[in-house]
């Protein structure tokens, strides 16, 4: 495809026709002065991996402002991967290799945040993940469902900034029909003399987006299942002349959906795509955040293996996929793949990738560490899943006071709660002198804030929802909270993620509750009650929610059809950033009370939870 193509900013579609003309032109003869002939023969393609890198450019923590590390020493960052895609290429020859990307590229970090927000992309700003990404040498990359968080004039102006295809085939314009963003692309790769090797790239991205950022995309875009498109896309890919064929998916290897069954298409499909769409060889796994070396699945019609291969998250990890092909009369077949990972904790950063950002972290670094207040007391969030802590009172105390003071008529009448989420175990607002750093660390998601009507039965359900994350035990007592907390469940095979439970706090008078787990899942909410008076099933409380949440993520009842009373597309975190301040001081007994709102109890008894 042309760069002119590649770099228009509208969200103008190409016919199917165009795209697969447009993707498989390399394959001329007369462009590249390939002939068509040659004897059998054996050749060794590679094609290495990234995924959900989500704005870690270099290996540093912005929140703790050191570089980066974790109780398994793993690095992170484009700088290392670098690294590690020279030593491929070096090993295997750069002219026998590719490099693709299956999403989540532009939001996670305040680097991402800096340039959509404060000195955006839009303005003609370079993103730092786009040059870092140009310079490594990408081939494609799939889109994420978090390159829709910032809106689709930032998502278009980053497309605009890549020097290679940014691929989603289900991302379909509401106004043609038609996908949005470019479904594939071939990449021609010359095996020596003779017939050059066709590789297919198909772009899948994730459906919960019509969910995530329904206010992003609802009446431009809407998102078909991965099969579903997938089978319409690799014969496409196949009829093109694709020797080969992987798919960018940018959706887990095991089958499940946060949101239950508020649309039709699963989220986490990569295996039902390996097992139901014939034709495909490999596919790279995001959107999980789970490290799979190599995985095979067999296509249940062809019974041939399609290897999978996820490289975990941020950088940590390079997929690499060998595929071994044979030429015989004049077509190359695939005769056997693998995969593994390769560790970015061996190896030492890119010294060019740190040089060209360098300019652009120090400019984020000393933006997150400028100091925008003081907190009388550190708020931890250490304890926050398993016991009331004032560091998620906080949240709930700003959001619940903003969506308060828009209310109006028979609104602003009704008492206000709030839930909020323990997204980041590892967050602490210190005593002293407060950073942006340390509130974005608070809140490391980039959601916006809305006001809804429910009832108090519908309280009551939302808080059992959110209850399901925890383990039963079988008697009061003291228990470490990894036996206690992340239940699993159906929907979530691996655990229930902490963003998945919420805690509910009142504004103007405590909501106060108990969790028994001596109950069984849907029966655990006990002595629910608002200002010491019991809940009754027809009260009506406004709820300051996330917009994730209210948008069906996390399958939690009653929000997705609830009255929406106030809804300004307001940061959450930038609100929090905004309070601080303009209070200039974080003082715990504004919000927070000596006795628990809540707490985790056996037929009555409170229980004792260790870290």
């Amino acid at each position: 495809m042309s760069t002119t193509t590649r770099r228009t900013r509208s969200l103008g579609l190409l016919t199917a026709a165009t795209l697969v003309l447009a993707a498989a032109a390399p394959a001329a003869a007369g462009e590249h002065g390939v002939g068509w002939g040659g004897g059998d023969r054996s050749y060794e393609l590679t094609v290495m991996g990234t995924t959900d890198l989500h704005g870690n450019a270099v290996n540093w923590d912005y929140f703790k402002n050191a570089e980066f590390d974790d109780s398994a020493h793993d690095d992170v960052g484009l700088a290392k991967i670098s690294t590690l895609v020279n030593q491929v290429r070096a090993d295997k020859g750069r002219a026998n290799t590719l490099l693709i990307d299956a999403g989540d590229t532009i939001q996670g970090t305040p680097l991402d945040y800096y340039y959509a927000k404060v000195d955006p992309i839009t303005n003609g700003t370079t993103h730092p993940m786009a040059a870092a990404m140009n310079a490594i040498g990408y081939d494609a990359a799939a889109l994420g469902n978090h390159e829709f968080n910032y809106g689709l004039d930032v998502l278009q102006a980053f497309k605009s900034q890549l020097d290679f295809p940014l691929l989603g085939a289900n991302a379909i314009d509401d106004r043609t029909g038609r996908p949005a963003f470019q479904p594939y692309v071939i990449k021609m790769v010359r095996a020596g003399p003779g017939v050059p090797i066709k590789v297919g790239i198909l772009g899948l991205t994730n459906p919960g987006i019509a969910i995530w950022d329904k206010a992003n995309v609802e009446g431009r875009l809407n998102f078909s299942g991965l099969v579903e498109e997938a089978k319409v896309w690799v014969p496409k890919l196949r009829k093109a002349g694709a020797d080969v064929v992987i798919v960018a998916a940018h959706s887990g290897a095991d089958t499940s959906s946060s949101y239950g069954d508020a649309l039709p298409f699963p989220e986490n499909a990569a295996t039902l795509v390996a097992e139901q769409v014939p034709g495909i060889d490999a596919i790279l796994v995001g959107h999980a955040h789970k490290e799979i070396a190599e995985r095979v699945v067999v296509n249940q019609q062809t019974g041939k293996d399609v290897v999978l291969s996820e490289p975990l998250k941020w950088g940590e990890r390079l997929s690499v996929f060998d595929i071994d092909l044979t030429l015989h009369h004049g077509h190359w077949t695939v005769d056997d793949v693998s995969s593994q990972v390769l560790n970015a904790n061996t190896v030492p950063e890119d010294p060019a990738i740190v040089s060209l950002l360098a300019d652009d972290q120090q400019t984020v670094v000393d933006y997150v560490n400028s100091v925008i207040g003081t907190s009388t007391e550190e708020l931890s969030a250490a304890t926050a899943r398993y016991e009331d802590a004032a560091a998620l009172d906080f949240i709930n105390y700003v959001q619940a006071s903003s969506v308060k003071a828009n209310l109006t008529g028979a609104d602003a009448e009704l008492p206000v709660l709030s839930i909020a989420a323990p997204f980041n175990r590892a967050a602490s607002i210190p005593a002293g002198d407060v950073s942006l750093r340390d509130i974005a660390g608070l809140y490391i998601y980039d959601n916006t804030l809305l006001g809804i009507r429910l009832t108090g039965a519908e309280v009551k359900a939302y808080l059992e929802k959110s209850a399901q994350y925890f383990q039963a035990v079988p008697g009061p007592g003291t228990y470490p909270a990894d036996q206690v907390t992340n239940a699993v469940t159906p929907t979530a095979p691996s655990g229930t993620p902490d963003y998945n439970y919420d805690v509910m706090f009142g504004l103007d008078a405590p909501l106060t509750y108990d969790i028994d787990l001596s109950q069984p899942v849907g029966s655990r909410i006990v002595d629910l009650a608002y200002g010491g008076v019991p809940v009754a099933d027809d009260a009506e409380f406004v709820v300051a929610i996330n917009n994730y949440r209210q948008s069906g993520g996390g399958g939690f009842p009653g929000v997705t059809t609830a009255p929406v009373v106030d809804n300004r597309l307001v940061e959450i975190r930038q609100l929090l950033i905004d309070w601080v301040t303009a209070q200039g001081t974080i003082d715990p007994a504004l919000f927070s009370s000596t006795n628990p709102d809540w707490r985790l109890t056996y037929m009555g008894d409170p229980l004792t939870i260790t870290p």
